[in-house]
Formats: structure tokens, C-alpha cells, sequence
């Protein structure tokens, strides 16, 4: 303690694109994030310099300008932190902030007692294109699961006793192979777990939140379409915008980011939209393709790294359907669409992957069709030869 100030030094095993984030939980006796209070820090690699930013999660979700993991600058309010020292060396990442107990920020930020112990949330996880946090995936290794209780008046504590210093580095799990359809006219869309460090990450090389894409069952499988043809998504991933961790309109794009929604003025701009999302007369996006929400959800922990097969993970994972009915989206490709674009979340980002746009015909022959119209030019071919070679033996005989 420093007067009105507290004075916290984070020491944590990350990346350079990943934050370690710590704060007050959202319920006194329990680890819970949605309501926590947090500053989340990092090293930025872009400026070079060392960030602690101060944090609101109102829904474990992306933050969209309004909800989710959102910086309190994001939402209108302060950074009440403030970096007095960072350092890195031997793959750990130390950062050193300060903060008031009491700020003059009722909604985002949470006083800290010092007359007791509080509950206490201590987080690892990605960050994204803005340098800001993404929503972790849920497990025992990203952030605390037990009831930590803190009393910041203490001094001389030393409960700690082991050092970051001391853990070597683990290669991750081998990755999944990339999931493929093709041939398909039909697809159902909804939300599931993305693997840990064998899934979307692994997939895409970029960071996921917790949730991704399923299609027909698949984790972000690579769709390819035919120029010209009609395809039907059947759409279930939420469609309360009050809700956004389960709010996930499902859009075509040419965006390997999506999150058109988030998006403003240029950002906006820099993206095309191909279908799931129409525009009002003022020129905002809405999206259209809605449905009830499912999600693969994890029947009790993320076991990802356990299975070398997604198929496997897959059985360790159990679907559930929130009442309603799905949305529907009927897409014509158009003739001059890019060979490749995105199935995305129209108010989060990073959720899809990747949609190969071939012309028609390309990819519904079998191979077996292939090796007859190669036989059929080959045998085209040789009669051609043959008819030459005949009439020149021919033309022989009667010269002869």
C-alpha cells in the first residue's frame, strides 16, 4: 500500500501475444469473471512498452463497444492504471502497475477493501488484433477455478512458493488436420469448443475466445463452393443481442476477421459482406441470418489435449439446443466472387474460417468422372491419330 494507492507486480509464463490479467471477482466467495473488475497486462510489441489496462467483463464474451471483455476506455470510462516498471527474462514477464483503492469510476470500477480478505480472479489468454484480451477458453491452466482470497493491507505474506522461473516450456499438442467439405449444398451452423492448442489456434494461427464455428458437426472446416450454385446454411448461433456471449449472427464476408458489427467508419468500409447482412437506409449493417442457439459445450473440462483425433474430442463433448428455431440463409455465389472468403460472426471476431470459391463443376466431380473424361480425351485423341494415320497409308496406296 502507497497512501491511496495499491502497488501490484504481475510475474507470469506468456508469450508475447498472449496478457496476464488480475483483479476482484464478481462474487465475493467464488472465482467468477462476469462482474470482475481486472487489469490486464502485457507487452506490447507493436510500441514496445510494457501496458497494464484496466478492465470491466460484464459477459464473457468479445468485447463489441458495450459488453464483454472490454477496457474501461472502451466503454467511455478511465484507465485508472498506471505501469511503474515491466521486464522480461527467462520467458517470464513481470509488469509492475499501480491503481486507487478507491476510484471515482461507480460502474467499472470495484473498490479495493482493505479491512479484508476479497476473492480474487488471476487469468492467462490471447490477445487479438487490438492488442486487447480475449475471452479465455475455460480451463484449469488459464485462470483460477478455486476461491483465492487476498487481504491487500498484508505485508510480508511470502505464500508463494514456487517460482515461474523453475517451469521449463512444454511444446504444445500436435494439431488436427484441417476438417474439409466439399459437394455439399446444405450446411447447419452452430457454436462449439475450439480445441485448445490442437483447434482453431492451430488451424487458423490466430488466436481463438473459447467458441468457434461448427459446421455440419465440423470445427472450422475449409467449405468449398461453386460459382453460380444456391447453398443453405440453417443458423444456430443465438439470437438474443441481449446476450452477446450467445448472440453470433452468422455471415459471409471476404474478412478473415468478420466482425462487421464491431466495425466503424474505415474498418467498416474495409470489408464486403456477401450475404447475412443487409443495410438500413442510413447505410448500417443488420444482420439477418439468426437462429436459436447451440453449442457443443464441454461435459466437464477442455480435454482437447488428450485425443489425437477431433473426432475423439468431439465425443467428449455434449450438444445442447436452446428452444427456438434456426435461422435461414440461401446464398447464390456470385460469378465474380473472390476464390476465397470467410464464414464469420457478424458481432465478434475470429469465430470462422475459410470458404474456397471454385467454378462450377470443380468441385463436386468424383474421381472417378475425372478418370473418365481423361479417358474420353485420351480416346479422342487416338482416333484423331488413327483417322490421320489411315488416310495417309491411304493416300500411299492410291498414289501407288
Amino acid at each position: 500500500l502507497q497512501g491511496e494507492y495499491v502497488q501490484i507486480e504481475l510475474f507470469g509464463r506468456i508469450n508475447e501475444d498472449q496478457y496476464m490479467a488480475f483483479g476482484l471477482s464478481g462474487a465475493n466467495g467464488r472465482p467468477q469473471m462476469a462482474q470482475s473488475d481486472v487489469v490486464v497486462a502485457f507487452y506490447d510489441t507493436n510500441a514496445r512498452v510494457f501496458r497494464a489496462e484496466d478492465y470491466f467483463i460484464s459477459d464473457l464474451s468479445q468485447c463489441d463497444g458495450h459488453r464483454g471483455v472490454c477496457p474501461d476506455e472502451r466503454l467511455g470510462a478511465r484507465n485508472n492504471v498506471v505501469v511503474v516498471s515491466g521486464d522480461r527474462k527467462g520467458g517470464v514477464t513481470s509488469i509492475r502497475y499501480k491503481r486507487l483503492l478507491q476510484t471515482n469510476e461507480a460502474i467499472y470500477d470495484m473498490p479495493i477493501p482493505i479491512d479484508r480478505d476479497v476473492s480474487i480472479i488471476a487469468a492467462v489468454g490471447p490477445l487479438n488484433a487490438r492488442k486487447e484480451a480475449n475471452a479465455h477458453s475455460h480451463t484449469a491452466s488459464d485462470h483460477n477455478q478455486d476461491d483465492i482470497r487476498i487481504n491487500f493491507s498484508k505485508r510480508n505474506d511470502h505464500s508463494c512458493k514456487n517460482s515461474l522461473y523453475d517451469i521449463k516450456d512444454e511444446s504444445g499438442p500436435k494439431p488436427w488436420p484441417t476438417r474439409k467439405i466439399k459437394g455439399e449444398q446444405k450446411f447447419r451452423a452452430s457454436i462449439g469448443a475450439t480445441g485448445g492448442k490442437r483447434g482453431y489456434t492451430a488451424i487458423t494461427g490466430i488466436p481463438s475466445w473459447g467458441i468457434a464455428w461448427y459446421i455440419n458437426d465440423q470445427l472450422i472446416p475449409e467449405i468449398t463452393v461453386e460459382r453460380g450454385l444456391t447453398y443453405e446454411f440453417l443458423i444456430e448461433g443465438g439470437n438474443d443481442p441481449a446476450q452477446p456471449a450467445r448472440y453470433h449472427p452468422f455471415y459471409i464476408t471476404d474478412s478473415p476477421e468478420g466482425g462487421l458489427g464491431q466495425k466503424t467508419g474505415l474498418e467498416a468500409r474495409k470489408q464486403k459482406a456477401y450475404a447475412g447482412v443487409e443495410y438500413d437506409e442510413d447505410g448500417n449493417a443488420i444482420p439477418t441470418a439468426v437462429g436459436r442457439y447451440c453449442e457443443w459445450e464441454h461435459q466437464t473440462v477442455d480435454r482437447s489435449a488428450e485425443f489425437d483425433d477431433f473426432e475423439q474430442f468431439k465425443s467428449t463433448l455434449v450438444f445442447k439446443c436452446e428452444d427456438g428455431e434456426p435461422g435461414y440463409l440461401n446464398w447464390t455465389v456470385p460469378m465474380d466472387a473472390p476464390d476465397i472468403l470467410y464464414y464469420q460472426c457478424f458481432t465478434h471476431n475470429n469465430l470462422g474460417w475459410r470458404i474456397n470459391v471454385v467454378d462450377a463443376g470443380a468441385s463436386t466431380a468424383p474421381a472417378s468422372l475425372q478418370l473418365g473424361r481423361n479417358q474420353l480425351l485420351f480416346y479422342m485423341m487416338f482416333t484423331v491419330f488413327s483417322l490421320v494415320v489411315t488416310n495417309s497409308r491411304l493416300s500411299n496406296f492410291l498414289l501407288a
